[in-house]
């Protein structure tokens, strides 16, 4: 399973690298450096605008029929664990990817997951949601109730992909994903969202730790009803990408 937050508890990446993006008219690569610390609950660094994106769609140096290249280079990384191991990180090859992200059209859907019975099955290792049909695609939610064992004490999300739709992985198509759990006495969704998405993983991409079971289980919160359980996801294809 591809989720957020997937190196092993108590390891931390320690990284230096260099997000860009393309300037045709310069022929060259603008950008900026940074540093962040990645672990098991940490999976984003933090956010900064390379260009705002109304610049970015109006402009004709960044954004040519339609294609926007990004860059990441690691400049550097060490990996600390529990016990001061260290670990060998070995250098990869430059990889460059072409974005084709649509300026409107965009697809989206939301498929909503009611379980009326969620106590039996928390008895459940893993749980998968009916599939759903999203932009032609059809997909499901994964749930581990009980955590999965590299969070055990948090409830796991994810959102697969029909394992027979190879068109949709072979087009690398760029998705947004949201997934949420109902408060069901205030009405409100607590959500979690990723990135733009290059491509979706068959084995899925979420959260390892998406809501501590403690809150899950909180009588005074109202994410569990009884046996009630409210779960929501928000799907948004926004184009596709290629390997350049």
């Amino acid at each position: 399973m591809i989720l957020q937050g997937c190196l092993e508890p108590g390891h931390t990446v320690h990284a230096k690298f260099k997000l860009s993006i393309f300037n045709h008219s310069k022929g060259m690569y603008c950008g900026y450096k940074a540093s962040y610390n990645f672990d098991v609950k940490d999976a984003y660094s933090n956010k900064k605008c390379l260009i705002p994106l109304q610049e970015l769609l109006k402009s004709s140096a960044f954004l040519v029929d339609d294609t926007c290249v990004f860059g990441v280079e690691i400049l550097k990384v060490d990996v600390s664990s529990p016990k001061r191991k260290s670990v060998v990180v070995q250098k990869k090859a430059t990889t460059v990817e072409n974005l084709f992200v649509q300026k409107k059209g965009f697809i989206k859907g939301t498929y909503t997951w009611t379980m009326n019975n969620f106590l039996e099955l928390d008895s459940q290792q893993s749980v998968r949601s009916p599939t759903f049909e999203v932009g032609g695609h059809k997909w499901n939610i994964g749930m581990y109730p009980r955590g999965d064992k590299r969070c055990p004490d948090c409830l796991t999300l994810a959102l697969y992909l029909d394992s027979s739709d190879e068109l949709f992985l072979e087009s690398r198509k760029v998705v947004k994903i949201t997934l949420s759990i109902l408060d069901q006495k205030s009405g409100e969704y607590f959500t979690r969202t990723t990135g733009l998405l290059a491509c979706i993983h068959p084995d899925g991409w979420g959260w390892y730790n998406f809501l501590p079971l403690k809150e899950l289980h909180d009588m005074s919160r109202g994410y569990l009803m009884e046996s009630k359980c409210v779960l929501k996801a928000d799907i948004t294809i926004f184009g596709s990408s290629n390997d350049g």
